[in-house]
């Protein structure tokens, strides 16, 4: 049997409607948000009234009824144009509402999915903490319940979608207790906003993504009901592990999208700019590092399908999502340099997409884990590391 990586008709033309989107709504827009760091609100409405955020979820819950391969299909083709709208919509997706489908009971997803999948709301995932970064195993924030209520207390970083007008939820992990083995009994607790107690800090100021919403929140006995326990209780730290699973694919994919944008880009700018009178690139050596950059997008895109492919057929995927994940973030900087060089000076200049590109990549090999826990992860599998 012979492996087939074409789309089929549905996907296609899912990928077009995006593609068709991305360079239509979004780049001619997208520049002036990233400028004045301005979450495009409008922008992630329409992702919403085109089914984007539902994708993945079926119908009854007001999804679209198509799997996980369709959202990093879509994540690809916005990331080929701008990396805040694709990450607004991969954590909408894989970190807002994802775990409530995954986990929640039937009336936390009959009350907050079908808003989730419209995109009329965004959901946010509170995991990680000032102290904490990769070793999510070091949560202080805690829980305790008192009266049929949970009590929270503590605080979260680095939290997307978390403070947008169209955010109505966050999920966080909190101690809930002691596990018999003497350690922190971690548990997910939904947070819907506005509640008292619940503050969201101001926007971070960073070095890209500036057309995404991130900030720090707190809780100080901020109460909410025993049933906004999401999945049981000491399993929080494990449900969100396999949410991160499955995250790095779609990170992945958006990462493939930088990729193939970069190259987008530098051939469109290869062809229009002289110099020596000639186009720059009928030079061999601006050509070649265009050539290099399909390379490393092409095997980045079939790294990140094959992760997906093993996730759809149910079988073991965690080693393929952390090859794609690091693979393709790696080179995803690597393109976003050999861009910025293909563009001499006007590379260096935000006015430029692959300004953009190259600001947006480095976190790529940061977020939804470092390039580092990906490899101690592979190494794992393999037996050998610790």
């Amino acid at each position: 049997m012979t492996l087939d990586y074409r789309l089929d008709t549905e996907t296609e033309a899912l990928r077009t409607m995006v593609r068709e989107f991305a360079n239509e709504v979004v780049r001619p827009q997208i520049g002036a948000f990233y400028e004045a760091d301005e979450f495009p609100v409008a922008i992630v409405r329409q992702m919403g009234e085109l089914g984007l955020f539902g994708l993945p979820f079926p119908e009854e819950y007001g999804g679209s009824g198509g799997d996980y391969f369709t959202l990093c299909v879509a994540l690809e083709e916005l990331a080929r144009v701008d990396s805040s709208v694709a990450i607004t919509l991969e954590a909408g997706v894989s970190l807002g509402a994802m775990p409530l489908f995954r986990f929640g009971t039937e009336e936390q997803k009959k009350e907050w999915l079908p808003r989730l999948c419209a995109g009329e709301a965004l959901g946010a995932f509170g995991l990680t903490e000032a102290g904490g970064g990769s070793d999510a195993g070091s949560t202080r924030t805690t829980a305790r319940l008192e009266d049929g209520q949970w009590v929270v207390n503590g605080s979260k970083s680095f939290i997307t979608n978390s403070g947008t007008e169209l955010t109505e939820l966050v999920t966080v992990t909190a101690v809930t207790g002691t596990r018999p083995d003497g350690g922190k009994e971690i548990s997910a607790i939904l947070i819907p906003s506005g509640t008292p107690g619940f503050a969201v800090g101001q926007r971070y100021s960073k070095v890209g993504w500036n057309a995404s919403d991130t900030r720090e929140l707190s809780f100080t006995d901020v109460r909410v009901p025993a049933e906004n326990l999401v999945g049981e209780r000491g399993r929080g730290y494990a449900q969100f592990l396999s949410i991160l699973d499955e995250g790095r694919i779609a990170i992945a994919a958006l990462a493939v999208g930088l990729c193939q944008g970069c190259v987008d880009e530098s051939v469109r700018y290869a062809a229009e700019r002289e110099a020596f009178g000639q186009a720059i690139g009928k030079n061999q050596a601006v050509a070649f590092m265009i050539a290099d950059m399909e390379v490393r997008a092409s095997t980045a895109r079939l790294a990140y399908y094959r992760a997906a492919e093993k996730m759809l057929r149910g079988e073991p995927f965690k080693r393929e999502a952390a090859i794609a994940k690091l693979y393709s973030s790696e080179m995803a900087m690597e393109n976003a340099r050999y861009a910025t060089q293909v563009h001499g000076g006007y590379g260096f200049m935000n006015e430029f997409p692959v300004g953009r590109f190259y600001r947006d990549a480095k976190i790529l090999e940061i977020g939804e884990g470092t390039s580092e826990v990906q490899r101690m992860l592979i190494a794992r599998s393999l037996g050998v590391g610790s």
